[in-house]
């Protein structure tokens, strides 16, 4: 995490003051950064893209009645994944699966090679009337995903205590997502990849859910970048963008959805120190434009209290109670910043 601190010393220190030429050059800056930080930080993810594990389990296209049959096959693939791992000596990977294996657990999809990918769901999925699909930004993975599944829990432990509610909640970590100290983390490229992916999800959630239900994407940093990638024609009701760097595109209209579009950022939240700029560099696109919370933007933009950047989804907190109204509906109780 040395690197990532440098990062956000940097940013810090370097504050955009002077529009958008000098954020492009503090943008620049900030690549040479990363590409420094790329190069020195061990090679911790090609190491473990090494670790043996099966391909993900032969199913029929899940619908509400085998949901029960798909969870199953899931935990049985993950919990051959953990031996797997095990055997091949990686200890830490072999118990981040074993987790995932367990009978409480609820898998609507797992693939255990490489970094990892897995769609778990909280709640009642073919009956729920209120549905939030949580994408996750940098740095996660099967061996950090402990962190992304308490953020998806303490919002369905938020949810439940609302009298009549029916809504469920689902991680997907359907896509590899950039390290954080990377040049890949200032780029569309992985979001490119992934909106496909997360379109076909959610059309494909309407044949799990009950009738009328309504669905609420909430993105969080680099998975702000893939929702605004996968917004236009999403058949969702709000897109939330949580400590985004930007989504791609100059305004909320630009993403091109009827979805509501609602964004927040704790006070503590490093993202507001980097610049929101774009740019083009040696050929690729580099950064992510429009600050969400920019009046320009034209989101509608939330109250998400004192946290840092990690701490939108915990418990107790101003955010995970703005983000349960918003996913329930209660769009006039949420509270604004």
């Amino acid at each position: 995490m040395a690197g990532f601190d440098n990062v956000r010393s940097w940013a810090r220190r370097n504050r955009d003051e002077g529009g958008v030429s000098r954020g492009r050059h503090r943008l620049r800056a900030l690549l040479a950064v990363l590409v420094t930080a790329a190069v020195v930080l061990p090679l911790t993810a090609a190491a473990r893209s090494g670790i043996p594990a099966p391909a993900p389990a032969r199913l029929a296209p899940p619908t509400a009645a085998n949901l029960a049959e798909v969870y199953a096959a899931n935990r049985a693939n993950a919990a051959l994944s953990s031996r797997m791992a095990a055997a091949h000596g990686d200890r830490h990977r072999a118990a981040a699966d074993a987790g995932l294996a367990a009978a409480s657990r609820d898998l609507l999809t797992f693939d255990g090679r490489g970094s990892g990918r897995a769609t778990e769901v909280f709640g009642d999925l073919a009956h729920a009337d209120r549905v939030a699909v949580l994408i996750p930004g940098s740095d996660t993975s099967l061996d950090t995903y402990g962190r992304f599944r308490a953020g998806a829990a303490a919002l369905y432990a938020r949810l439940v205590r609302e009298p009549g509610a029916h809504p469920a909640v689902v991680a997907w970590l359907g896509y590899t997502t950039p390290a954080t100290v990377s040049t890949t983390v200032i780029t569309p490229a992985r979001a490119e990849e992934a909106a496909p992916r997360l379109r076909e999800f959610v059309h494909g959630l309407r044949a799990l859910t009950g009738p009328g239900s309504r669905v609420s994407l909430l993105c969080h940093s680099y998975g702000t970048v893939v929702c605004g990638r996968a917004a236009p024609g999403l058949d969702v009701a709000d897109i939330v963008l949580l400590g985004s760097p930007g989504t791609g595109a100059d305004s909320a209209a630009g993403l091109r959805t009827r979805a509501r579009v609602w964004a927040a950022r704790g006070a503590d939240d490093w993202v507001a120190d980097v610049p929101h700029t774009r740019l083009d560099l040696f050929g690729t696109t580099v950064g992510f434009g429009t600050d969400p919370l920019s009046p320009s933007f034209g989101a509608r933009v939330f109250a998400a209290g004192e946290g840092g950047h990690s701490d939108y989804f915990t418990p107790g907190s101003v955010s995970v109670a703005n983000l349960a109204r918003i996913v329930l509906g209660e769009t006039g109780e949420v509270t604004r910043a």
